[in-house]
This record gives C-alpha cells, sequence and structure tokens, in this order.
C-alpha cells in the first residue's frame, strides 16, 4: 500500500506547521505527518519550514537568529494564535498515535547545513524515545548520507529537487545516491512518470514523491504505487486511496 504523508500538518487544510494542522492530522488515518526544523539561536530546535518567519508568521528574519523565547511571541499567519511550535512539542501531538514522524532537516538562509542540527535533532528523537517511529528527510544528499549512519531511525529519503534532477539527469542522480549510501528517494510529483520510476528502481531506489496536491496526482501516485507521498490535501488523498 502506498503511505500517505500529511504535509506541512496537511497545509492546504490548515495553517502549515502550526499547533492546529497537527492535531487536524493527529486525527487522520495517515501514516505520517511531515514537518520542517529549524535551530534557535539559544539552542532549541523548533518547526518551521522556511528559514525566515516572513512568510509563515507575523515576525521577520532569519528563524536561526532568534531565542526560543522570541519566536514564541510570534504568531503563525493564518491562526489567531498559534505559537511556532518546538520538536519536542510537535513529538508529543503524535506520541499517542500511530503516525510515523517525517522530519525535513532544513538548510540555513544560505542554503547550507546547520552545523550540528542533525545530531541535536537525533538526540531528542532517541531521548523522547521517538527515533524508530522517524522518517528523515532532507534536499541534501550529505545530510542524508550521514543520517544513513545513524542507527534507529526508522528511514532516510534524500528529496531530489528538479534542479538537482536537470543538471545530473537520472543516471547522475542514481550515482549520487549511491554515493552516500542512500536507499530512497522522493520525486516531485510532476517529474515522477512511469518511466522515471521503473529506471530509479531499476537501480535499486525505493521510490515516493512529494508535492502531491490535487486529486489527479494523487490518483496517479497511486497507480505508480510509490511507496509514501506527501501531500497537503491529506484528506482527499485518503479518500481517494479508499475508492482506488
Amino acid at each position: 500500500m502506498t503511505l500517505i504523508a500529511s504535509h506541512r500538518g496537511g497545509s492546504l487544510e490548515a495553517p502549515e506547521n502550526s499547533p492546529t494542522s497537527f492535531r487536524h492530522t493527529a486525527g487522520l488515518a495517515v501514516e505520517q505527518v511531515e514537518f520542517d526544523i529549524h535551530p534557535t539561536a539559544d539552542g532549541q530546535i523548533v518547526v518551521i519550514h522556511d528559514a525566515t518567519l516572513d512568510r509563515t508568521t507575523n515576525g521577520k528574519g532569519p528563524v536561526a537568529a532568534k531565542t526560543l523565547a522570541e519566536l514564541k511571541a510570534l504568531t503563525i499567519a493564518g491562526t489567531e494564535a498559534d505559537q511556532i511550535m518546538t520538536l519536542a512539542e510537535v513529538i508529543e501531538v503524535f506520541r499517542s498515535t500511530a503516525i510515523t514522524l517525517r522530519m525535513e532537516v532544513k538548510s540555513d538562509v544560505e542554503h547550507q547545513p546547520y552545523p550540528g542540527l542533525l545530531a541535536q535533532a537525533v538526540e531528542q528523537l532517541r531521548g523522547a524515545g521517538m527515533l524508530e517511529r522517524t522518517v528523515l528527510t532532507s534536499f541534501l544528499a550529505p545530510l542524508v548520507g550521514e543520517a544513513m549512519q545513524v542507527e534507529g531511525l526508522l528511514g532516510r529519503i534524500w528529496l531530489v529537487s528538479p534542479v538537482i534532477m536537470d543538471d545530473c539527469g537520472l543516471d547522475g542522480t542514481i550515482a549520487a545516491a549511491e554515493a552516500y549510501g542512500i536507499a530512497h528517494v522522493g520525486i516531485r510529483a510532476p517529474r515522477l512518470t512511469a518511466g522515471v520510476a521503473e529506471y530509479l528502481r531499476g537501480a535499486g531506489l525505493g521510490v515516493g514523491a512529494w508535492a502531491v496536491n490535487d486529486a489527479q496526482s494523487v490518483r496517479r501516485m497511486l497507480a505508480l504505487g510509490v511507496e509514501v507521498f506527501t501531500t497537503d490535501i491529506p484528506t482527499t488523498a485518503l479518500a481517494l486511496r479508499s475508492a482506488s
């Protein structure tokens, strides 16, 4: 069965990466909840997509330049009073559910990895007893390669951007995955044709999809039999999977 991941808590059904969206997702029959992490200036981990605050909150500037207290004083866009959540708070929302955490480790404003963020997140997940219920994802192949060495993670997925596919081609993408010991890739839905899926699988890679955000795309990913896809419309995706 193709697994469904509620992307940022289902961002077309509730404000992304918010307490509201995660409570919404916790009540759904999805297999995974996708969210994004960044560090704070005082060494905490928060859940927010962008490296900057401007788009999704009433704040401005880089997330990593703010302390947790400064971030907690902000309001998430599209809500009356929702605050940015910590990784620990998201863990607690889903601890009592059967839903797997799908944690994307983000890059900074210069598109570079945050030093030590992966190790810190892994330690926090391990301490909470949730490492075995976590799939790690990133657009940074070296970071996913690093995660391949972490014992206990449920899974690791390299999210392959269209730019990488254009620059490297399928053979280059496969070669990069092999170089970093990566076993699973996620492809942007419009780029994932039956031929692409077959080629990647022929190279021994597990294949998933992201940006599956309309009914047609959901049906197509289900027909392709991808391992898992992320979607901003999880309720619709669940209904379509049930009907297929």
